[in-house]
């Protein structure tokens, strides 16, 4: 009697509060804040991550889509047309002077933006985060798309980055011994400004095997003297079709030997976007020189001679800005 007693006594209530402890926890622990610090060495404090972003960098906005996260994206710059679904968003301008209203207006959580964008402290003033990154070196991709990856929160950024490296490798693997020889001038603006050996454009070129006349100690992206081309003397020139059409006008550019021999890579609009955006699109970059490589190659042992080349590996549209 005793035991049945025991087991009909009412149960006592726990307090309230201690319900709700388990609740709470899973509140406070489900938004986790991100410190990131950006290439200016500014830390930018996010309570979580971000949901709402403009990106007025071609190169970033491809690396946030790649990072899975195309809706997180609200607005992008002019040039910014990778992948296709980011060209139905607002455009708020070019890359260097987008426009703070237009930006404003989104109420972005966050803006990517290059270190040599210019709206960064009056985005601040409006109280609107910003993270500047300056991807120069292929280590800077890979460091970027980490940072990217922290601040999304994806957790399988490096598999990401070791597909992207492998590709690069696969396309150097399908050259021949015989361009290792080779020095090229890679023109990525008619200015001319150059990719040099310490870009990452020059350090494709480096791991495909050929040469650079542009030196790593003059920096990733140098203005030449147009005279320096001409006493570099290229075997090879990669150009744009823009770019291209003014070569034999230039001064003392005919006795360039890539010309004379007709040695020249000429990239469409939408193959430049790949080449010279530095993002997750290297290893595509990477395979469309190689192929340009590899028919200048096959077209000499074959004792025919070499002929202008546009290589179309897709049809996207023109962006002009990294």
């Amino acid at each position: 009697m005793r035991m049945n007693l025991f087991l009909r006594r009412p149960f006592k209530s726990r307090p309230r509060h201690l319900f709700l402890l388990p609740l709470i926890f899973c509140m406070t622990n489900g938004a986790q804040a991100i410190d990131i610090t950006d290439d200016r060495q500014v830390t930018v404090h996010f309570k979580q991550a971000p949901q709402r972003i403009v990106s007025v960098l071609p190169s970033l906005t491809e690396s946030v889509c790649a990072l899975g996260h195309c809706a997180r994206l609200v607005g992008v710059d002019r040039y910014s047309n990778f992948p296709i679904s980011v060209r139905s968003l607002p455009q708020v301008g070019g890359s260097l002077d987008p426009g703070i209203e237009a930006i404003a207006a989104l109420k972005p959580d966050v803006v990517l933006m290059s270190t040599s964008t210019r709206a960064a402290e009056r985005l601040q003033a409006l109280g609107i985060k910003v993270l500047a990154m300056n991807p120069d070196s292929q280590a800077d991709v890979h460091r970027i798309l980490l940072k990217l990856g922290q601040l999304l929160e994806v957790p399988n950024v490096e598999k990401i980055w070791r597909e992207m490296d492998a590709g690069i490798t696969a396309a150097a693997k399908t050259l021949p011994s015989s361009v290792k020889n080779w020095r090229v001038y890679f023109e990525v603006s008619t200015a001319p400004h150059a990719a040099g050996a310490s870009s990452f454009i020059g350090e494709t070129l480096t791991r495909l095997g050929v040469g650079n006349i542009v030196p790593a100690n003059q920096g990733p992206f140098p203005k030449l003297n147009p005279e320096y081309i001409v006493r570099a003397n290229p075997d090879l020139i990669m150009v744009s079709e823009r770019g291209y059409a003014s070569l034999p006008t230039r001064p003392g550019w005919s006795s360039i030997q890539a010309l004379r021999e007709n040695r020249v890579c000429v990239y469409s609009a939408a193959e430049s976007d790949v080449l010279v955006r530095p993002g997750p699109r290297m290893a595509e970059a990477a395979a469309i020189m190689a192929k340009c490589l590899r028919s200048k190659v096959s077209t000499n042992e074959a004792g025919k001679e070499p002929s202008k080349e546009s290589i179309n590996v897709s049809s996207r549209d023109s962006g002009k800005t990294i």
